[in-house]
């Protein structure tokens, strides 16, 4: 998912007259945080009315106290929405691949094959790793939840494995994939946004990236043995009828599954790729399952209502296709429109720019350039404005501590791209959730365990100084 827009201001390029001060920065933080605890955890409602709240107090701010005009304001907010317009765009097209490949027999095949092949006690690790080859395979993490993720969450079902849990590992495989491939947007992003080659920054993110998933997989196997518990007699098979009975479960049923991975794996862009995906559901669904082609079409605009004799299989079927996406696209429009006001009113800026005042040691700078990655990525709602913000303003400063510049380009990475999931509002949140039928991305944060350990990780690194690389160190060896 390329971004169209990765040049917000800096602090020193706002008028001082109109720069907001600390105080000001924090009150729309303060405002989002009271909105949503109040809004979303007192009265339940969706995030929607809160982001609402804190876009028009942000605007307030931006209008009456620090002297910006409503056209400044809509162009900042133009931006933004412009910025997250291919995500937008994938997760419209995404709910329709998911509802072409329940129709076309795709995804009720994978579902069919893996409980045949996994156990309870090992399907948490493998379900991790394997979303992980997939997402450095085609480097989207996107791309592996809104397609194999919502197969295993199926699998995950049958066996008994709380969906929790399997969404906790789904997610921690897709984007330790995701980051380590050369292929990904957000690494490529990474990379340019710091004057980093891309292949240091993948090698210096690798240690980090493969201690921080390699403990997140030992988690998911000591887990499965504790999840793994006694599947009710007969419930397997019982599962495994009404979706044969229902579907034709022939290797044809995985053409969609393989034009979109061949059309990825050969580089082709995320949106065109399951924009294929989706006329490969149809074709599979008209021609291997015998429907009607108006009827595969109104599949991919209402989604499935499957009847398979067996609730438990009708549940994990139903999507709601293209009209579907309707809730999670207006979550993360408000999400990128308060992003848009807030980089526009300088607040994004004035906040990276005090957290460098509290850097003293190359720990420190590491564990600030983190944490402006992280508050950028609750405010801006977007994993790209986490990633340019911090890694544009903090340049001076690794420069300052004679650090390479992959060292900043690694720490925006570890907390910026995976973190995202934890803020429930966050446009990739709001995905993940909606892919995998959850509710909010929190059901599933207790287990998603590399992006808690992903920054913690550099952290401990940065701790003890491993793994650093230095600016005179690297001029040294190349004379």
């Amino acid at each position: 998912m390329p971004s169209l827009n990765v040049d917000p201001r800096r602090y020193e390029e706002f008028d001082p007259e109109r720069r907001p001060s600390l105080r000001w920065a924090l009150v729309p933080v303060l405002g989002l945080v009271v909105f949503l605890g109040i809004g979303s955890g007192y009265l339940g409602l969706s995030p929607h009315a809160p982001l609402l709240w804190t876009i028009v107090l942000t605007g307030i701010l931006g209008y009456a106290v620090l002297g910006y005009s409503w056209e400044e304001l809509y162009e900042g907010v133009a931006s933004s929405l412009l910025m997250g317009l291919q995500a937008i765009l994938i997760i419209f097209v995404v709910y329709a691949v998911i509802s072409t490949w329940i129709s076309a027999g795709t995804i009720p095949a994978i579902m069919y094959y893996g409980l045949g092949l996994l156990t309870p006690k090992i399907f948490l690790p493998i379900t991790a790793l394997f979303a992980g080859v997939v997402a450095f395979a085609i480097g989207s993490s996107w791309t592996t939840v809104g397609t194999l993720g919502v197969a295993f969450i199926g699998i995950g079902h049958g066996l008994g494995i709380p969906p929790a849990m399997t969404g906790g590992a789904i997610v921690s495989g897709a984007y330790a994939g995701d980051k380590q491939s050369p292929l990904s947007d957000t690494t490529n992003l990474a990379a340019a946004v710091t004057n980093t080659d891309l292949y240091d920054h993948i090698n210096r993110m690798r240690v980090g990236t493969a201690v921080a998933f390699g403990l997140a997989v030992v988690a998911f196997a000591v887990l499965g043995l504790r999840a793994g518990g006694a599947i009710p007699a007969g419930q397997l098979e019982a599962i495994r009828g009404a979706l044969a009975s229902t579907y034709d479960l022939s290797l044809v049923a995985f053409l969609p599954l393989v034009v979109t991975f061949a059309l990825a794996l050969r580089g082709y862009p995320a949106l065109p790729t399951l924009v294929a995906g989706v006329f490969a559901g149809v074709f599979t669904t008209v021609f291997l399952q015998g429907t009607g082609f108006v009827a595969a079409w109104q599949v991919f605009l209402s989604g499935t209502e499957p009847k398979t004799g067996m609730e438990l299989v009708n549940g994990l079927l139903v999507s709601g296709g293209l009209s579907g996406s309707a809730w999670t696209i207006t979550v993360v429009v408000l999400a990128l429109t308060l992003g848009g006001v807030l980089e526009a009113t300088g607040v994004l800026a004035v906040l990276a720019h005090y957290l460098t005042k509290l850097v003293w040691s190359v720990g420190s700078l590491v564990v600030g350039t983190e944490l402006a990655a992280i508050v950028v990525n609750a405010l801006s709602a977007q994993q790209y404005m986490s990633i340019v913000v911090p890694g544009m303003t903090l340049r001076n400063a690794y420069d300052d501590f004679d650090l390479d510049s992959s060292n900043l380009s690694r720490a925006i990475e570890a907390a910026g791209t995976p973190t995202g999931v934890f803020f429930p509002w966050h446009a990739g949140a709001v995905f993940m959730a909606g892919a995998m039928n959850f509710q909010s991305s929190w059901a599933f944060a207790p287990y998603y365990f590399f992006g808690m350990l992903s920054p913690l990780v550099l952290v401990v690194m940065a701790a003890v100084g491993y793994d650093f690389v230095y600016q005179s160190d690297v001029a040294t060896a190349s004379e």
